[in-house]
């Protein structure tokens, strides 16, 4: 097992002025950094971006969502396969391996309802249509799962597995955030445990029920980590938490006010929580 950080604590586009972080993060005790894509800045600044990483000693995962001029649902889905296939390039440049996120649909976009056939059919073309660049660039896209509030194609996981069930489309998988569980599914657990079991569970996000400092909320995340020992998992938990200092983020996701003084604490609180409920649970680190 290993724990990282998603850098939208601070920021959605990391630059030279944030490579400091680096080595803070790294004396906190993670082993690596999950890097916002978002921005498609040119490919050189994203291999700096990793060559910083790396050289402080971490590892890098990456997330992403589409903008909301792009719409991978529309009827045109070309500036949509284009946009995720330029991040691909980016995530490859970085040095990752895995990107994950919600790529299916924009942010907060709804169409008023249920989620269609033809919605799941757009989905699909698309995937099948970036997957050979995934694939040639050594790069696995976790699909991630959305509370109602903020998606409405993928909001469970009993959803994601069979759309991924269905989709079988090579470099696509699924990833679990306690999050949106925590507000979407029947007993949290359970729905981990299928996704495991279905053999699609690559990523983990560690967010409290109020996207505050892991282990300070009524989140199901000792339960998911004591589950997640169990089974023997030995990717990634890595903590999410949001501030108000992404103005764009935090409007997407609601976030209106502040849930922890420094992201320091964050960090330092949060990774200590992990560590002590992995090792309290029997597998050691």
């Amino acid at each position: 097992m290993k724990i990282g950080i998603n850098m939208l604590l601070w920021t959605g586009h990391v630059l030279e002025e944030h490579f400091a972080l680096f080595d803070c993060i790294k004396s906190w005790g993670f082993d690596g950094v999950e890097i916002p894509v978002m921005n498609l800045a040119p490919t050189a600044h994203y291999k700096r971006v990793g060559e910083a990483a790396r050289n402080c000693g971490l590892e890098i995962t990456t997330s992403s969502a589409f903008t909301s001029d792009i719409d991978p649902l529309a009827d045109d889905r070309t500036r949509a396969a284009d946009y995720l296939k330029h991040v691909i390039e980016r995530v490859n440049a970085l040095g990752s391996n895995l990107l994950v996120g919600p790529l299916y649909q924009v942010l907060g976009k709804f169409s008023g309802s249920a989620p269609t056939d033809s919605e799941r059919r757009r989905a699909a073309e698309l995937h099948w249509a970036v997957a050979p660049e995934a694939i040639a660039a050594g790069v696995e896209c976790a699909l991630e799962p959305l509370n109602r509030f903020e998606a409405h194609l993928l909001n469970t996981v009993e959803q994601t597995v069979n759309y991924l069930g269905t989709l079988e489309a090579p470099a696509f998988s699924g990833m679990y955030d306690t999050f949106h569980a925590h507000i979407e599914e029947k007993d949290p657990i359970v729905a981990l445990a299928a996704m495991h079991r279905a053999g699609w569970l690559r990523h983990i996000h560690i967010a409290e029920n109020d996207r505050g400092i892991p282990g300070h909320g009524h989140a199901k995340l000792r339960e998911t980590i004591r589950y997640l020992n169990s089974v023997g998992y030995d990717r990634w938990l890595t903590i999410e938490a949001f501030g108000t200092g992404v103005s764009e983020l935090a409007a997407a996701t609601r976030v209106w006010r502040s849930f922890f003084s420094d992201p320091e604490n964050v960090c330092r609180e949060g990774g200590r929580f992990i560590r002590n409920v992995w090792t309290e649970s029997g597998q050691q680190l």
